[in-house]
């Protein structure tokens, strides 16, 4: 809209400015703008001017808000493909992205009965579970919680004592090689935990991926659950 003096208005020069920042890689995916109060005071005008403005970005999608936190430039979802060898770090390393994990916890724990049939092994049996979070660039893209046989993989809690990598840890315990059974993929809210380490709002969109990863004999090696941003991962489903 314009005035009647066909002048842009203020908001829409402000949208403008914040539009020529981000192309000119002022700011970069996953950083947040500088307050309302600081840019009102940039470009002189109130809040609510800036805050019309950073609107218009939203509904571009250059730009996301969170409640209580402020406005952050939209990353582009990374593509994650799910297929019979999916490795984290090649994934997002062929997404041209940097990868990182880090471990939040590694327990060892009773098997639920779900998770004793994922494994084929007896409710009650010893598991390893491997608690940690995703990252690409530096920006949280889900969190995990990898579940492992410990009376059939020996040592494989220390294991992951030594390094964080899964691909590593079951080299370490004597599997060479695994690949993706099956894998099923759900909508859910994100709990408070999850948006926590996210960086989320609670009740955040979120797909959780539950799958199961088998040695070169198809015995399972591996139960694991995933919840990756909604809008931060594009997962891609791959044949053979």
């Amino acid at each position: 809209m314009h005035d009647n003096s066909g002048k842009t208005p203020i908001w829409r020069a402000i949208a403008d400015a914040l539009r020529s920042d981000l192309a000119e890689g002022k700011y970069a995916p996953g950083d947040k703008l500088p307050t309302e109060a600081a840019l009102a005071e940039r470009f002189g005008v109130n809040r609510h001017t800036v805050r019309r403005g950073i609107a218009a970005l939203v509904e571009e999608g250059l730009i996301r808000t969170r409640r209580g936190s402020g406005a952050f430039v939209a990353a582009t979802p990374t593509d994650y493909p799910i297929g019979t060898r999916v490795r984290f770090h090649e994934n997002l390393i062929a997404a041209g992205r940097r990868p990182e994990k880090r471990v939040l916890q590694i327990e060892e724990r009773s098997a639920t009965t779900g998770e004793a049939r994922a494994l084929r092994i007896a409710p009650g049996d010893p598991l390893c579970a491997y608690h940690g979070l995703s990252l690409a660039d530096g920006q949280p893209i889900a969190v995990f919680e990898s579940l492992f046989p410990a009376g059939r993989l020996s040592g494989i809690a220390r294991a992951f004592s030594q390094t964080g990598s899964v691909t590593e840890a079951l080299r370490m315990v004597g599997v060479c090689d695994y690949t993706r059974a099956s894998t099923r993929l759900t909508a859910v809210r994100a709990t408070a935990t999850q948006a926590l380490h996210l960086q989320l709002p609670e009740g955040a969109p979120l797909l959780k991926s539950s799958a199961v990863n088998v040695d070169e004999t198809g015995v399972p090696v591996e139960f694991g659950r995933t919840w990756f941003a909604g809008d931060r991962v594009t997962l891609t489903l791959e044949s053979g």
